[in-house]
């Protein structure tokens, strides 16, 4: 039974004020997640915005223990953590997060995420997609969309985003989910499976960033929404193998209407103005095959 918004727990675990951007939905996801774990858990957090939001010791937006990293050691320093807890007998007690941005997953740090995954260790690694190395500049990242304006694909970047969801699934780890943060209680029902799970889950968690994408803050909710709605992002969860799409995907798929076309999405954003109605049919060929695909094991399993 999914939950609703009206019974999520009302303890907070991220206090009211912060260092992200205006409209940074990191906080959106974040809250969810902690609320989930309730506030039993050790963060792992690499450079990136989230790292921004948090802040420093002895100035923390945070009531939980938080540790920061290097850019590349994220999932290898969670699986130490995850180590030392299980020696001092309070694995059961505390949950380990590991938390960083595209760059730091896909690229910088995938190294270090695909040996914890081919070793199972037991944390969950959440994600936060924001489509580009936000904190350092606005460069590119292999998650990136095809067409996005950085400072290092000033004309639109040419590849598609990797698909880490299914990278990780590869692993055969026993749980891979795909959320956005502006859905909390996807997020948290997601986040409260993984939970209750042992070895390596892996979240992937879209979030909408208003200073790299080039939107108005105050429409975080509404474009996260709108990029579910287009089937840019799709909301699904892998648990040992059995696919299903959740939320508002899977009642899109119910319904079998067509998605809002991805051309509503890209021209609510400065980042995406360059592209041509070559590249935008290119993505909309791109969303319409990999959501014939997900509908179709949804249907299966």
């Amino acid at each position: 039974m999914a939950t609703k918004i009206l019974d999520l727990p009302t303890t907070e675990h991220m206090l009211p004020g912060n260092r992200a951007c205006a409209g940074c939905a990191i906080g959106i996801g974040l809250r969810s997640i902690t609320k989930a774990l309730d506030g039993k858990l050790v963060l792992v957090n690499p450079a990136s915005c989230l790292t921004v939001l948090g802040g420093m010791y002895p100035v923390s937006s945070m009531r939980i223990p938080w540790i920061n990293v290097s850019f590349p050691s994220t999932a290898a320093a969670a699986s130490g953590v995850s180590a030392g807890l299980r020696a001092m007998g309070r694995s059961d007690e505390m949950t380990v997060l590991a938390m960083a941005g595209d760059g730091g997953t896909s690229d910088i740090g995938i190294q270090a995420l695909s040996g914890a995954a081919e070793r199972n260790d037991d944390f969950i690694y959440v994600c936060y997609d924001n489509e580009a190395y936000m904190n350092t500049g606005t460069q590119r990242s292999g998650l990136t969309p095809h067409g996005a304006r950085t400072t290092t694909t000033n004309r639109g970047k040419r590849e598609n985003p990797k698909d880490l969801p299914r990278i990780m699934e590869a692993h055969n780890i026993p749980y891979v989910a795909s959320t956005s943060a502006v859905y909390p209680t996807d997020v948290y029902d997601k986040m409260v499976k993984a939970r209750g799970i042992k070895g390596l889950r892996y979240l992937h968690m879209n979030v909408p960033c208003p200073s790299g994408w080039g939107f108005d803050p105050r429409d975080s909710v509404k474009l996260g929404k709108l990029a579910v709605e287009t089937g840019l992002v799709v909301l699904y969860e892998i648990e040992e193998g059995v696919f299903r799409l959740t939320e508002r995907s899977a009642s899109l798929a119910k319904s079998g209407k067509p998605l809002v076309k991805v051309e509503e999405f890209l021209t609510t954003q400065a980042r995406f103005k360059s592209m041509t109605p070559e590249a935008v049919a290119t993505v909309q060929a791109w969303v319409d095959k990999r959501w014939a695909g997900y509908v179709a094991r949804h249907g299966a399993s």
